[in-house]
């Protein structure tokens, strides 16, 4: 099969009451693009279904599902599936994310211009909000982003926003060198990014809230922050080390 222009990565947790709806959408944004395509899902052993929601779609050889043995967090399933990706450009798009297609245009318009990694932002100059978070989640949210941002040195202002672009090379050399598992995943991949030398650029996003977040930030605070430290550690190894090959990077997803 042909190497397509475009792979759209998309982890999922539990998702199974939007997840045919949300990659229906993507699809027919992908269509619309005139460009050869293919969508991963990559489910995190989902105990509700979320996989078998997709039956419908099994017919098209450029959809398919990834299954965790067991869930091993969103970080994982992302390089699993950037890993097993064969596009030119690969899209991590959340599985509440499809609206934020209508910013696409804009993140290809910056890897035209030379941009290795483009971060959809909902802080940037450019984004379109809908609905938006809680105020107390929003203050929250804000403040520890600021904390990734100081432990990893890593300037983005929205660093865990779901929609982010990246050229092949980019993503293979790091998510193969990449290390946590977690949702803090995006705040080593992007200083890992920068580290190694690739141009990050960040671009204003729609994008609209979905109800029922599962995330406590007190409840996973204190194990984050462990995290954050031993990623920081991690970046610093990583450039003391050839990257490895394309082939070696791949055979690595699994």
């Amino acid at each position: 099969m042909p190497r397509p222009w475009l792979s759209v990565v998309v982890p999922a947790y539990n998702e199974g009451p939007w997840i045919l709806a949300s990659v229906e959408q993507m699809r027919d944004r992908l269509e619309a693009l005139g460009r050869t395509w293919e969508l991963i899902v990559v489910d995190n052993a989902s105990p509700d279904g979320t996989a078998d929601r997709l039956a419908p779609l099994a017919e098209d050889d450029r959809i398919q599902v990834l299954r965790n043995d067991a869930n091993r967090g969103k970080g994982y399933s992302l390089r699993r599936g950037m890993l097993a990706a064969r596009g030119e450009l690969r899209l991590h798009c959340d599985a509440d994310c499809a609206a934020s297609f209508a910013s696409l245009p804009a993140l290809l318009a910056e890897v035209g211009a030379g941009a290795d990694v483009v971060v959809g932002s909902r802080l940037a100059r450019g984004a379109r909000l809908g609905r938006r978070q809680p105020l107390r989640r929003r203050i929250v949210g804000r403040s520890f982003v600021l904390l990734c941002r100081a432990v990893l040195r890593e300037p983005t202002s929205d660093l865990f926003c779901g929609f982010k672009l990246w050229r092949a090379d980019a993503a293979t050399t790091v998510y193969s060198r990449s290390s946590l598992d977690g949702w803090t995943f995006d705040a080593e991949t992007l200083a890992l990014a920068r580290a190694l030398g690739f141009r990050l650029r960040e671009v204003g996003v729609e994008w609209s809230d979905r109800e029922g977040s599962r995330l406590s930030m007190h409840k996973v605070l204190v194990p984050v922050v462990r995290e954050l430290a031993a990623a920081r550690r991690h970046v610093r190894r990583e450039l003391a080390r050839p990257a490895p090959d394309s082939a070696e990077a791949a055979s690595s997803a699994g």
